[in-house]
C-alpha cells in the first residue's frame, strides 16, 4: 500500500548567505518519504522564500493535499503540480528513489560515470555577496581549492567597487586561468544595463545571469510581461557578453509559455534549478526547447540539502553526460552545519559520488 510521510527540517548556514533578497541564516525544507510494499524513497521539497513561484503561506498544507491525492491514485499529477515545482521535484525524486530509478539514466539507458563514482562533475566556485575584502578572500580560497570557474554574486556593494574587484581578479588571472561568471540577480535597471554589460565585457566574463529584474512582480502575478521581455530581448540581441536567464524562468510552467519566452528573448543560456523551474520533467522540457533553438544551458542547485543536491547532480550527469564538461552550479552542499549525510564529496573543482563497497 502506497504511503507518503512528510516531515520538515530547519537547516542552518555555517555563515550568513547574502543574496539580492536579503541574508539567509537558516533554510526550511520538507522531506517526503514514499513507501510501497517494503520499498522506500525520499525526496526533498525546498521552496526559496520570496523567490519560488510556490512559496505560499500554506505550503505544508498544500503539499499534504497533493500527497494524499498521490496515495489514492498511485501516480504523480504532473499537470496539477506544474505551478508547484518544488513539490513536484520532491515527489519525482522520491518515486525515482523508491523505484530504483536513481541514478537517472543516460540517453542509452546506462548508468553515468558520475553515478558509478568514476568521474566527478565540474562545478563553479560560488562567491557570496559581501564586502570587497570578504569577496576577494573567498575568491582566493576557491582558487587555492583548485577551482577554475568562479561565480560572483554582484549587487551587494556599490558598482564601482564590484568592477574594481573584477578588474583586480583579471589583473592577476587570465580567462584561461579563471572562468568568471557573474550573477546580477536582476540588480541592473533597463536604463543602466547596457552600460554595465559593456564595462563587464572588458574583463572576459563568461556570462552574466539575469541582468535586469524578471517580469513577474509577485509569487503568481505578472505585470507588463511583454514590455519586460522586449527589454530583455534587446539586451540579449545587443549584449557584448552572453546573458543567462534564471529568475526570468520562474513561474513559466506551461510548454507554450516556455516556447514564447525563448522565442521572444533568445538568451544565450538558460540556467535550470529543478526546484524552481518545473522539477525534473519541467527542466527536461526547458533543456529540450533550448537545444532546439541553439540556446545553451547548465544546472544548479537552489540551496537544497544533500538529498536534493544528490538528485540534481544525478540529473545533470544524465542530461549532459556521459562526460560533463561545462561547470555546473552544484557546490552548495557544504553550506550547512546540519546537512543530511549523503555519499557526496567535493574534490578540487568537482563533485563526486563516493564509491560504497
Amino acid at each position: 500500500m502506497l504511503k507518503i510521510n512528510i516531515s520538515d527540517r530547519l537547516l542552518h548556514f555555517k555563515q550568513p548567505a547574502g543574496t539580492s533578497r536579503g541574508v539567509y541564516t537558516e533554510r526550511r525544507i520538507w522531506l517526503v518519504e514514499v513507501t510501497d510494499n517494503g520499498r522506500k524513497g525520499v525526496g526533498e521539497c525546498a521552496p526559496l522564500p520570496q523567490l519560488s513561484c510556490d512559496d505560499v503561506p500554506d505550503y505544508g498544507e498544500r503539499l499534504r493535499a497533493f500527497c494524499r491525492e498521490v496515495e489514492q491514485t498511485g501516480s504523480i499529477p504532473y499537470e496539477a503540480l506544474r505551478p508547484y515545482p518544488s513539490m513536484l521535484f520532491g515527489l519525482e525524486t522520491a518515486f525515482a528513489d523508491m523505484n530504483n530509478a536513481f541514478p537517472f539514466r543516460q540517453a542509452d539507458g546506462s548508468d553515468t560515470p558520475f553515478s558509478r563514482g568514476e568521474e566527478g562533475i565540474p562545478i563553479n566556485g560560488l562567491i557570496w555577496m559581501g564586502t570587497f575584502e570578504e569577496m576577494y578572500r573567498r575568491i582566493e580560497e576557491k582558487l587555492q581549492a583548485g577551482f577554475h570557474c568562479v561565480k560572483l554574486k554582484i549587487g551587494a556593494i556599490d558598482w564601482d567597487r564590484e568592477i574594481a574587484l573584477i578588474q583586480h581578479i583579471r589583473r592577476h588571472f587570465t580567462k584561461e586561468q579563471i572562468e568568471l561568471r557573474v550573477d546580477a540577480n536582476g540588480g541592473f535597471t533597463i536604463e543602466n544595463a547596457m552600460d554595465r554589460l559593456e564595462q563587464l565585457a572588458k574583463y572576459d566574463i563568461h556570462s552574466i545571469e539575469q541582468p535586469i529584474p524578471p517580469s513577474r512582480t509577485g509569487f503568481h502575478e505578472r505585470k507588463n510581461n511583454e514590455g519586460r521581455w522586449v527589454a530583455m530581448a534587446r539586451l540579449c540581441r545587443e549584449t557584448p557578453l552572453p546573458i543567462a536567464l534564471d529568475e526570468e524562468l520562474i513561474g513559466v510552467n506551461g510548454v507554450d509559455e516556455k516556447v514564447m519566452l525563448l522565442d521572444t528573448i533568445r538568451p544565450q543560456y538558460i540556467i535550470l534549478k529543478p526546484s524552481l523551474h518545473g522539477g525534473i520533467r519541467g527542466s527536461e522540457e526547458w533543456i529540450r526547447l533550448a537545444r532546439e533553438r541553439g540556446i545553451g544551458s547548465w544546472i544548479t542547485s537552489a540551496l537544497e540539502s544533500n538529498i536534493g543536491l544528490s538528485a540534481i547532480a544525478h540529473f545533470a550527469a544524465a542530461v549532459y553526460g556521459p562526460h560533463v564538461s561545462m561547470p555546473q552550479g552544484l557546490g552548495t552542499g557544504q553550506l550547512f552545519t546540519d546537512n543530511i549525510p549523503m555519499p557526496l564529496e567535493i574534490r578540487g573543482e568537482k563533485l563526486w559520488m563516493k564509491k560504497i563497497y
